[in-house]
Parts: structure tokens; sequence; C-alpha cells
């Protein structure tokens, strides 16, 4: 199996997917976490915090490959700093980054856009990081998680009137997809920045609540609001879209069919019921 794949974030949504798809290559895979479990499935579970950079090291040690999945709201700039830092000691020769599509492109200068958008910033951040590690890298930007956008409308729907951004569409894709990706280009070249990958089909913010309510059966109020800043400005220009990369397959209804069952909305899905075209 050769010298084991590290994987940063490799209990969450999408890191438990790609350590998942690594071993079925037939791969060596090692696991970062703040807590390691004992290991029942062939991996090897290594306690670190990317916070602080303990045990950091000793998770690089014989490692060549990368795959980092970490990330949160903010700090991911500091945390691929320390991570960098010692898998360029350790010798890696390929770090693989996911970032978010609009990272390079949604402004958070104010407090206003760092209130609903730093996560944009903090992964530009960590992406400035590697491309300047010194280290072959690959970055995939991905649109959002079908997973992530049902947080977020699940919670939405607690409200008896539900405040919808003005103007704001999403393309979210599907986590699986997304870590197929990750692994293909973990076991490939270094490739540098690479074509973006979201789902396929751009919706208005109003129809995937509308959706997810139709399929819990639940009935609320929707109310347009605006949002100021320059954030949400890009984003109502579409900076958090791909258009012309929706290559993923699996559609959104398909993933609430299968989460919360139900109905589907029967609306239209994009812009002027359009749907994403596929490349």
């Amino acid at each position: 199996m050769g010298q084991p794949v590290l994987v940063t974030g490799g209990t969450g949504t999408l890191g438990r997917q790609v350590v998942a798809r690594l071993r079925e290559a037939g791969q060596s895979v090692r696991v970062l976490t703040r807590r390691a479990p004992a290991s029942d499935d062939g991996d090897t579970y290594v306690s670190g915090d990317l916070t602080t950079g303990a045990g950091i090291e000793a998770a690089v040690d014989g490692v060549r490959t990368v795959v980092h999945c970490a990330g949160t709201q903010k700090g991911d700039g500091e945390k691929a700093r320390l991570l960098v830092r010692a898998a360029s000691a350790a010798g890696v020769t390929h770090l693989v980054f996911i970032s978010v599509v609009g990272a390079d492109a949604i402004p958070v200068a104010s407090a206003v856009d760092r209130a609903a958008f730093a996560y944009f910033a903090s992964q530009r951040d960590a992406e400035r990081v590697v491309e300047a590690s010194g280290i072959p890298w690959t970055t995939l930007r991905a649109t959002q998680f079908y997973d992530l956008t049902l947080l977020t409308v699940r919670a939405m729907a607690k409200l008896p009137v539900i405040p919808v951004p003005r103007g704001f569409r999403f393309q979210p894709v599907d986590s699986g997809e997304v870590a197929d990706r990750l692994v293909e280009l973990a076991l490939g070249s270094p490739a540098g920045l690479v074509l973006d990958l979201a789902g396929p089909t751009v919706y208005p913010m109003q129809s995937l609540i509308r959706s997810y309510l139709e399929a819990t059966r639940q009935r609320r109020v929707l109310l347009p609001i605006p949002v100021p800043g320059r954030a949400a400005r890009a984003i109502r220009a579409g900076a958090n879209l791909a258009p012309n990369r929706a290559v993923g397959h699996r559609t959104w209804e398909d993933f609430l069919a299968s989460t919360v069952g139900g109905t589907t909305y029967s609306g239209s899905h994009g812009p002027n019921g359009s749907r994403g075209g596929r490349s």
C-alpha cells in the first residue's frame, strides 16, 4: 500500500468520504483529527490541532501526499501555514486543497461582509498559503455542499417568517462527487488550480427553501430582504456560481428525497426555470 495519504478534516462531511474512497483505491490512509478514536477500519488516526500546530509534525512524518479538507469560518490561512511548515520539513511532495468557488471573487472587507461571508476570505487566505508553500500543489474549488445547504434551510425553516436575501443564488453540489474528484486529484500529479466543480443547477435561494418546506410538508412565509455590503453585491452578481462547470450529476431534489423524504418542490429550478449546463 506504500506511504500513507494524510487527510486533514478526515472525520468531517467531506473528509470521511475522501478517506473511504482512498481506502477503496487501495491506499493506506492516515487521518488527522483533534481526538483520535480507536481505529477498526485499517486507517491510522493521529491526534493533532491545526490551530496550535500540536501533533502536526508527527502526522505528516513519512507522508508524501496530504489532502487538506479541514476548513472553518476563519483562520484557515494560519492553519494552512502550520500544516505547510510541517509538510515541507517532512518532504511532502503533493498538497491537495479543497476551497470554495468565489474565494477569489467575493470581497470581504467591511464588518458587514465579515459577518456573513468570512468563510470566503478564510479560504482565499489558505489558497495563497498553499500556492506559496513551495510544495507541489493542487487546489479544487467547489460550490456549497448539499449537506450545508440542508443545514441552512432547516435552521431557517424554524422561523415563522423566513428572511430571504434578495437576489441570492446558489449552485450546490453533492459532497460525494467532490470526494470522488479530490481522490482522483490526490492520486494524480500536482496540477495547480484545476477547473471548478459545481452542481448541475443554479437555484434562487427561495427555491431551495421552498423545496425543503414542501419536502417536509411545512408552510412558512418567505420575506425578501436586502443585504448590504460588497460581498453580498458579488453574490447577487453570481461570484459564488460556476455555470460553465455544472458537472455534478446528483440534484438537490434527489438529495432531499433521500435525506428528508417526501415530495420535492415543483417550481422553477433556477433563474427563469433554467438548469445549469453541463460540460
